[in-house]
């Protein structure tokens, strides 16, 4: 039996190994242009792999470059884009600084804060009870979506004057949309639409048995 394991590994399984076998007979040929002509019908046949993305100039760079990886960056071909560096492709990134912001309020959001101390830096009053209105929405909504209950607009104006600190202007007469709550389950109440309507539409069992309902296994009255 010839088993994959036991076959030459793939440098690019995606393409599959009939895509690996003709990179390697490529390699074995000896003319320049024949072999340069013989890349460029590899190139079609990746191509077709992903027809949706063959004819975009970006892509066509990615199935050259794809090509010399394949190949080992060994083929001696003329190719339309320069060809990538081994050393470029083998370089680890850099490593990501994690987020060490702590937000004091985590249900509302760094979004939140990061409006409120913009409010600070506007300079009209217009400018900075409209955008002041536009947080306090969306710290409502936020409020809403984690915590699945309903929030007072006083408990929404408190917390704005204590990220906001001394200072903050909140209109008298403000009012907040009211906004759904993220989950239609409630206490008390079952949601199952399809269970509510087979026990409020179905014709009771005219039997003696199973507490006057129809039993599972008797077929259904017309």
């Amino acid at each position: 039996m010839d088993y994959n394991t036991e076959r030459k590994r793939l440098l690019l399984p995606e393409y599959g190994r009939h895509i690996q076998t003709m990179v390697d007979e490529v390699a074995t040929i000896k003319d320049r242009e024949e072999r340069t002509l013989a890349a460029k019908a590899v190139i079609n046949v990746m191509g077709n792999l992903y027809p949706h993305l063959r004819d975009i100039l970006d892509f066509r760079h990615k199935l050259w470059d794809h090509l010399a990886i394949m190949s080992n960056f060994s083929l001696d071909i003329d190719t339309p884009y320069p060809v990538p560096a081994r050393e470029s492709l083998e370089k680890k990134p850099d490593k990501m600084e994690y987020c060490e912001h702590k937000t004091r309020m985590k249900h509302y959001g760094n979004i939140a804060e990061r409006m409120i101390q913009k409010i600070k830096t506007l300079q009209t009053f217009e400018q900075r009870r409209d955008l002041l209105v536009l947080t306090a929405q969306h710290m409502k909504k936020s409020f809403i979506a984690w915590n699945n209950d309903s929030v007072e607009d006083e408990r929404i104006f408190s917390d704005i004057r204590l990220m906001y600190g001394e200072g903050v202007d909140i209109p008298a007469n403000l009012v907040l949309p009211r906004f759904k709550e993220s989950t239609q389950k409630k206490q008390g109440k079952n949601t199952n639409t399809f269970q509510n309507y087979n026990q409020n539409n179905a014709p009771a069992y005219k039997g003696k048995t199973n507490g006057g309902k129809r039993p599972f296994y008797k077929k259904p009255y017309a």
